[in-house]
Formats: C-alpha cells, sequence, structure tokens
C-alpha cells in the first residue's frame, strides 16, 4: 500500500491517468454512431445490444488509428505525459505479408487506451464520490452502499474505514491505469517489425560508412604525416646545398597534406552526421601522384605496371588505391631505405597488388622508428576480406618485406 501511496504521489501518475481520460473524451464523439446500430435492432435483448454498441465503438475507434498522423500524436503524447521512450517512427511503409499486422498495433493501442480510460474513469470516479458520501452520517444521517441488488447500511465509525477504503482504491485504480499503459505503449507504439528491419539497416550502413572513415582516416593521415616527417628531414638537409629539391620536398608536403585535409574535413562531417561534401576519390589514377610524393622522401621507387589499369573502376579502384598507400606508408615506416618495389598488374580475373622493401634500421634523415596504432595490417586485411580477396605479408627472402593482395575483379561492381 505503501508502495501505491508513493507512486500515486509522481507526478507521473497524474499525468498518466490525465492521458488515459483524454484517451476516453477524444473517443466520444464517435460513440453516436456506435448507437446507430443497436437503435435499428430494438428487438434484440438488451444485453446484445450493448455488446453490439460497444463492439462497434471498438471498430470506430480502431478505424482512427489507422491514421499516420495519429500515431505520431499518440507518441508525443505517450512521451510526454506517460514518461516512457519511444523512438521516432521510421518512414517506411508498412510490409505486406506477416509484417503487414505491424499496422494493427496502433488501432490496438486505441482501443485499449480508450477502454482503459473510460473504465478507470468510471470506477475511480465512483469510488471517490462513494468516499466523500460515506461519512454523511456524522451530520445525524445514515449511508447506504448499493451495487448490484446488494444494499449495505454504514454506520458509525466504520462509515469513516469504508470511505478510507474507496478513497485508496480510487487511488490504486489511477496507479494501475498508469502503469496499464506505460506497460504497453512501448509493446504497441514502439517500432514495428518493419521500423525495426529499417532501423536496423540504416545503423548497419552508418556503421559500415564509419568504419571505411576510420580505414580511410588510418591510410591518408598515416601515409601523410610519415611522408610529410620524412619530407621535411629531407629539406632541411638538402636546404643549403639544393634548394630546389628543398623547395620540391615542401611543395609534396603542401599538397599531401592538403588532400589530407579533405580527407578529414569529410571524415569529420560524417561522424558528426553533418551534411558534408563528396567525399574525396583517390584510385589508381592518383597513383603517379602518390609516388612522386614518395619520391621526395629520398626513397627510390620502382613501380612495375601491368594490364589495362584504366578499366580497373569503382570500389576495385578506391580500395587498391588504398591498399597500396597503406603499403607504402609501411614501407616508409619500417623500411631500411633502399628500392621501393611496387607492382601492380590487372588482368581479366582480378587485380594484383604488391609492395616489397627492405626491413632493418632506417638510414638517412631523422632515422629511427614511427610510432604505430598497430592497426594497418589488420585493416587491410579486413578490407581485403571484405572485398572477397586474398592477402599476405611478410618475409621476402633475406631481409625484404613483401605484402601481396589479390582483388577479384568482381569487387568492382
Amino acid at each position: 500500500m505503501n508502495r501505491g501511496i508513493r507512486l500515486l504521489l509522481r507526478g507521473s501518475t497524474y499525468s498518466g491517468v490525465l492521458f488515459a481520460y483524454c484517451g476516453a473524451l477524444a473517443s466520444l464523439p464517435l460513440l453516436p454512431f456506435a448507437l446507430l446500430p443497436a437503435l435499428s435492432w430494438r428487438s434484440a435483448p438488451e444485453s446484445v445490444q450493448v455488446v453490439v454498441v460497444l463492439l462497434v465503438w471498438a471498430a470506430l475507434v480502431g478505424v482512427v488509428g489507422l491514421a499516420r498522423p495519429v500515431r505520431r500524436a499518440l507518441i508525443a503524447s505517450a512521451r510526454r505525459l506517460l514518461r516512457v521512450s519511444l523512438p521516432n517512427p521510421a518512414a517506411v511503409r508498412p510490409a505486406s505479408g506477416p509484417l503487414g499486422l505491424d499496422r494493427w498495433r496502433t488501432p490496438l493501442w486505441l482501443v485499449l487506451h480508450a477502454a482503459v480510460g473510460w473504465t478507470g474513469a468510471l470506477a475511480s470516479g465512483v469510488l471517490f464520490i462513494m468516499g466523500l458520501s460515506l461519512p454523511s452520517n456524522w451530520l445525524g444521517g445514515e449511508a447506504r452502499a448499493s451495487l448490484f441488488g446488494t444494499s449495505v447500511r454504514v454506520s458509525g465509525g466504520w462509515s469513516w474505514v469504508a470511505a478510507a477504503a474507496c478513497i485508496l482504491l480510487a487511488a490504486a485504480i489511477c496507479v494501475l491505469v498508469t502503469k496499464t499503459l506505460r506497460w504497453s505503449a512501448p509493446r504497441l507504439l514502439g517500432p514495428s517489425t518493419a521500423e525495426r528491419l529499417a532501423l536496423a539497416a540504416e545503423r548497419e550502413l552508418l556503421l559500415a560508412e564509419r568504419n571505411r572513415i576510420a580505414h580511410e582516416l588510418h591510410d591518408s593521415i598515416g601515409h601523410t604525416l610519415t611522408a610529410a616527417t620524412i619530407q621535411a628531414a629531407v629539406a632541411g638537409e638538402v636546404l643549403s646545398s639544393d634548394p630546389a629539391a628543398a623547395r620540391a620536398a615542401m611543395r609534396s608536403i603542401e599538397d599531401s597534406t592538403r588532400a589530407a585535409l579533405e580527407d578529414l574535413d569529410y571524415a569529420l562531417g560524417v561522424l558528426r552526421e553533418e551534411e558534408s561534401g563528396t567525399a574525396p576519390t583517390r584510385t589508381l589514377a592518383d597513383l603517379p601522384e602518390l609516388l612522386e610524393r614518395l619520391r621526395h622522401t629520398g626513397a627510390v621507387v620502382e613501380p612495375e605496371l601491368s594490364g589495362d589499369l584504366a578499366r580497373v573502376q569503382g570500389t576495385l579502384s578506391r580500395a587498391a588505391y588504398r591498399i597500396l598507400q597503406e603499403g607504402l606508408t609501411n614501407a616508409l615506416r619500417h623500411g631500411a631505405g633502399g628500392t621501393v618495389q611496387v607492382r601492380v598488374a590487372a588482368g581479366p580475373d582480378g587485380l594484383d597488388l604488391a609492395v616489397v622493401n627492405r626491413t632493418g634500421a632506417r638510414t638517412g634523415p631523422n632515422p629511427g622508428s614511427f610510432s604505430t596504432s598497430g592497426h594497418g595490417l589488420p585493416g587491410l586485411a579486413e578490407r581485403v576480406r571484405l572485398l572477397h580477396g586474398e592477402f599476405g605479408s611478410g618475409p621476402d627472402g633475406t631481409g625484404h618485406w613483401r605484402l601481396a593482395v589479390r582483388l577479384p575483379v568482381r569487387a568492382s561492381a
């Protein structure tokens, strides 16, 4: 009982009862239309007429619930008055077949809402009036309670006990009305099966896009910072002896960082769920520029390109560029200088990519190790797996490291 009193004292109980009573009052204009069948069938028993009126009334209320604006209004009011968490309905059409049953959840809720509202209003109203009327014998009167033909006379101190019981029972009914609506609202007004599928698909696409952006940032920013660090060291070394080479290295830093800023701006727009511009597209057509920037770090690049690379388009071309970019970045970070071999071979069935570099202690300007996140090779392996390709990396002979990837041509579709 104490718990019921505490629930009654909460603001959500009062607002929930108000919500239930508003639902009952909103269904009142439909009652005259529900009386028409009973008026035209006067010969039927009274109990049958009552059942017919209730069924027609419930059908009319349910038809109102089929309108989409009604559901949106119910969700908004349930949020505010019932204090339940309900997501916005997804903008999808109800599916045919079994999923089409979801469209009847809102009519069922509306009928339940009105029925609970009327039941609660009548029961609590009668009990509240009884609670006020029973103690009238203290003025010398006599109180009598009648229900379904049974009459009970209440006098003396028992009238106060009965009055208190009626008031508490009316309060308990208010709590029960609120709890019933709060329990049923998420189940009948929450996302339907079709909407849950649509929301899950939308979330899956969002997560896939964010995962792709994470890979893009790792490849683009990681490569740019690695190359810019080495290029700056090269520029510092040759600034006095070869100013032209120093200026070329600085221009390469400017170009690469500008491209990285474009990638970063787009990625931040996606992560903040803001409207962003078109995603910067890096494909195999940009490979010569990438290799040129690599040469400004002092590395000797030996590219071996074969096949018709112009026919490699779409996802396959973009993925191939990022794979080569990550492979060259690892060669700069962990290589020991010397020649970096880059092989790209486009065949009728697939695209073969390979990066081979020396391993060991790095020599040249600014020697030392680069701190890494450790996500480079696992990220490449995941990207290749999503494209149904083959991935391999490891030692290749004495003092060399080889990254080899084969991507099927169908991945570009």
